[in-house]
C-alpha cells in the first residue's frame, strides 16, 4: 500500500520557534511582544473564531514591527541558518520515511527558515508548504517605523491574555484582557491597515489552520493517494485543521511533544526527546492497515513492535537511545486526554524550553 508522510516542522523535526527567535533577537522586547501576538492569535483562533482568520497569522502580524526595526530577508536567512536546533536523530528519521513513503513538511514557519532546514538534514525543499514572504518587497516610511516601534513597546508591556477553558465569547476574559483584545483589535485592524507598510498584512498568507489542510490535500493529490493514507503529525493549534481532516477522512494523526491543542485534536501522543518514535510510527503505518497500526501502539513494547514486524535496524537503534525505557507514545481517549494534556505540556517545554513551549 502506498502511503505519505506528512509533518510540521518546528517542534516535531526542529525545537526553533524561529519567528519568536527572531523577534527576540532583532526587536527589543521581541520575546514579550511575540508572546503577547501569539496568545492574541489564539484568542482570534480558537477562542472568538474570526471569520476568516488562521491559526498562525503571529507570523504575519509580527512583520511590520520587523519592517520597523530593519530587518532584511537577508538578516532573516543568515540568523535562520545559524540558529537551527534539530530534535535528536531528525535527519536519519526522515531519511527513513522518505526511503518507505513520499514525505512533505508543511509548516507555518518562513520560507527562510524551511529552505536552511532543509539543506541542513538534506530534504527537497519543493516537498515543503511554507509561509512564503520578503520583507524587502515592502516599503516602510520613517514616520511610521517610529509609529510602529512605538506600538511594538505598547505590546511588549501588556499583560499576558489569559485564556479560561471555557472561554467562547469576550465576555468570558476579565476587563483588564478585554480592554487588551480590544487594543490589539484597534492596532491590528484599524491603526496599521492604514499605514503605507500594512499592505503586508493583507499579501502575506500563513500556511497555518485550513492552509495547512489544504496542503496536505495538494501532497496526497501530488502522490496519488488519499487522505486515509496519510500519517500527519503536529504539535500545536496551527495544526488542529491539519488533524482534523486527515482523522475524518481515515489517516493516522499523531502529536509530538504537543501543546493542548495538539493532543486534543490527534489520536496518538508522543513524548520523545528523539523522533526516531516518529519513524517507528511511520514504518507501522507504511506497512499495517490504520487500525492494527493503532492496536500496536497500544501494546506499546519492544516486545510488541518486534512481532508487528518492524525493521530491525530501526529497532536496534531505538534500543540503543533508550535502554531502559521507551519514550512514552500512547492513545488519547476521553478518559485520559486531561492528563496527557498536562504531561505533553509540561514535556513539551522541557524539550523547548519555557519561553517556546508556552506558545499555543
Amino acid at each position: 500500500m502506498k502511503r505519505i508522510f506528512v509533518s510540521d516542522c518546528e517542534g516535531p523535526i526542529s525545537k526553533n520557534d524561529n519567528a519568536f527567535e527572531l523577534a527576540a533577537n532583532f526587536v527589543p522586547n521581541g520575546d514579550a511582544l511575540f508572546a503577547n501576538i501569539s496568545k492574541y492569535d489564539d484568542v482570534l483562533a480558537d477562542v472568538l473564531q474570526k471569520p476568516g482568520y488562521s491559526a498562525g497569522s503571529t507570523l504575519r502580524l509580527i512583520l511590520p514591527f520587523f519592517k520597523a526595526y530593519g530587518v532584511s530577508d537577508g538578516q532573516m536567512e543568515d540568523f535562520s541558518a545559524n540558529n537551527i536546533v534539530l530534535i535528536a536523530n531528525s535527519k536519519n528519521t526522515l531519511h527513513h520515511i522518505q526511503a518507505i513513503a513520499d514525505a512533505f513538511i508543511v509548516s507555518t514557519s518562513y520560507q527562510h527558515y524551511i529552505k536552511a532546514l532543509c539543506k541542513a538534514i538534506d530534504f527537497p525543499y519543493k516537498n515543503t508548504y511554507c509561509t512564503k514572504v520578503s520583507l524587502d518587497k515592502f516599503a516602510i516610511t520613517p514616520q511610521e517605523k517610529d509609529c510602529l516601534k512605538k506600538i511594538a513597546q505598547e505590546i511588549a508591556q501588556m499583560p499576558l491574555i489569559d485564556i479560561l477553558p471555557a472561554a467562547r465569547t469576550i465576555q468570558d476574559f476579565s476587563h483588564s484582557d478585554q480592554e487588551v483584545i480590544q487594543r490589539l483589535d484597534e492596532i491590528f485592524w484599524s491603526e496599521i491597515p492604514k499605514m503605507f507598510v500594512g499592505r503586508i498584512l493583507i499579501n502575506v498568507v500563513t500556511v497555518g489552520g485550513e492552509q495547512k489542510a489544504e496542503a496536505i490535500r495538494d501532497a496526497a493529490k501530488r502522490s496519488g493517494v488519499q487522505l486515509a493514507d496519510v500519517m500527519y503529525v503536529g504539535d500545536s493549534i496551527t495544526d488542529v485543521e491539519a488533524f482534523k481532516l486527515v482523522r475524518v477522512n481515515g489517516g493516522l494523526t499523531v502529536s509530538f511533544n504537543g501543546n493542548s491543542y495538539a493532543v486534543k485534536n490527534a489520536e496518538v501522543v508522543v513524548l520523545s526527546e528523539s523522533n526516531l518514535v516518529t519513524a517507528v510510527i511511520a514504518d507501522l503505518f507504511c506497512r499495517l492497515e490504520k487500525e492494527q497500526t493503532l492496536k500496536v501502539l497500544k501494546s506499546w513494547s519492544r516486545m510488541a513492535l518486534e512481532q508487528s514486524g518492524v525493521k530491525m535496524a530501526l529497532l536496534e537503534q531505538l534500543s540503543a537511545l533508550y535502554p531502559d525505557a521507551l519514550p512514552k507514545v500512547q492513545i488519547v481517549s476521553a478518559q485520559n486526554m486531561e492528563s496527557l494534556v498536562n504531561e505533553s505540556s509540561e514535556f513539551r517545554k522541557k524539550v523547548r524550553g519555557v519561553a517556546i513551549g508556552r506558545l499555543g
